[in-house]
């Protein structure tokens, strides 16, 4: 038994946001019913290249749907529209990344549906919000790692602004921002019987990842910049290092992994240097102790470092996409997973890092377009789901 088995949500979603969120919640056992828009051909991320997965289906798409049904309605039309609001009745949530301004437009707010089902919990996931005068913008994660100064922050220094290196980031975040604000808001609609709409977005998610630096710069007008190796703010030494043969990461956060670094190099002279007596010394004297720790380090491979600091202190390989996905730790620990597609039976996906009673949660490839249309809606007519 999965935690969430019994709970039924809809989710009027498309690419990365609401259905990153909506698939932890699959995962987790709700039944999430996809409804996508018939007369578009479904999920546009089902037409997302390179790599399909036959007519309507890609490995693009599959990434974030995972474990949901797919039914095919047209919601602008008022058969498409009856057919959702039988859906309502019988459902705890609706979730949709719609532009700002259209859930209410459409009829998918609270203030709407609570007419057919008052404990429903409606979660709106869009660019940047619905109640200011941005609501009818569109976005998408990149404008936000802009606009909310994540860029300014990413690259070397004297580079260009750059986003973050893992795709969709901030669509993940908002995913499981809202999926959080849902499961607060069932709680809540489960004691009361009354649910409400939850909102967050993009731009919102995006800035509240600045974290301290943001913390810093409103109270201190203490404002951070990029830091030569993806370097700590203030903490040193938390950075890379180049080795012989490649580059690993070094995250002294205390002064037990200081000590515990320069003992694992046999590095005295350092240990002994003025400079890099404390936190604050090593600070000031960063280019000095890094010039010191990349001569020691480039004598040795990547894996002899590893060996002799690994458990130890904070440490890792800067490996490549392929080289994390391949590493025997991954493998060894569950987190890829065989998910047999019909036109792909070796399919892999990445396993959900959740684990319940130290189990990996079990995984499925999402349903076709339309697939589920029929058995969910019942005696649904063809015009009903909006077929041709």
């Amino acid at each position: 038994m999965k935690p969430l088995n019994g709970v039924r949500i809809i989710s009027v979603e498309q690419f990365g946001a609401a259905p990153y969120g909506s698939m932890f919640l699959a995962d987790l056992g709700a039944q999430v019913i996809k409804v996508e828009n018939v007369a578009i051909g479904g999920d546009p991320a089902r037409y997302t290249g390179p790599h399909k997965l036959g007519e309507a289906d890609s490995q693009y798409f599959q990434t974030w749907n995972a474990n949901k049904q797919s039914i095919a309605l047209d919601l602008r039309s008022d058969e498409g529209r009856q057919a959702l609001l039988r859906l309502v009745e019988n459902a705890d949530a609706l979730v949709n990344n719609l532009r700002g301004d259209l859930p209410s437009k459409m009829g998918l707010d609270y203030a709407t549906l609570c007419v057919t089902n008052p404990a429903i919990v409606c979660l709106h996931i869009s660019a940047y919000g619905r109640d200011n005068e941005r609501a009818s913008w569109p976005g998408y994660d990149y404008l936000m790692q802009a606009e909310s100064g994540l860029m300014d922050l990413t690259g070397e220094p004297g580079g260009p602004p750059s986003r973050l290196g893992a795709p969709s980031i901030i669509d993940h975040m908002t995913g499981i921002t809202g999926a959080v604000g849902l499961l607060a808001a069932l709680l809540g609609a489960r004691s009361s019987g009354v649910g409400c709409d939850v909102d967050t977005c993009l731009f919102d998610v995006a800035l509240h990842q600045l974290g301290y630096a943001a913390i810093w710069s409103l109270n201190e007008a203490h404002t951070v910049s990029r830091q030569p190796r993806s370097s700590h703010f203030s903490l040193t030494p938390v950075q890379t290092f180049p080795t012989a043969d490649g580059w690993i990461f070094i995250m002294c956060m205390t002064e037990k992994f200081w000590q515990a670094l320069l003992q694992g190099i046999d590095a005295t002279e350092i240990a002994d240097d003025p400079r890099f007596i404390d936190v604050a010394a090593r600070n000031q004297h960063r280019e000095e102790l890094n010039a010191r720790l990349d001569a020691v380090f480039r004598t040795q491979s990547s894996a002899h470092w590893l060996s002799v600091l690994q458990g130890k202190l904070p440490i890792g390989p800067v490996l490549t996409v392929d080289q994390a996905l391949n590493s025997p730790f991954v493998v060894g620990n569950g987190m890829i997973s065989q998910v047999p597609h019909p036109l792909r039976l070796d399919f892999r996906m990445l396993s959900n890092p959740l684990k319940i009673d130290g189990k990996r949660l079990s995984q499925r490839v999402c349903a076709a377009l339309g697939e589920n249309t029929e058995a969910i809606l019942g005696e649904a007519s063809r015009q009903e789901i909006g077929s041709t």
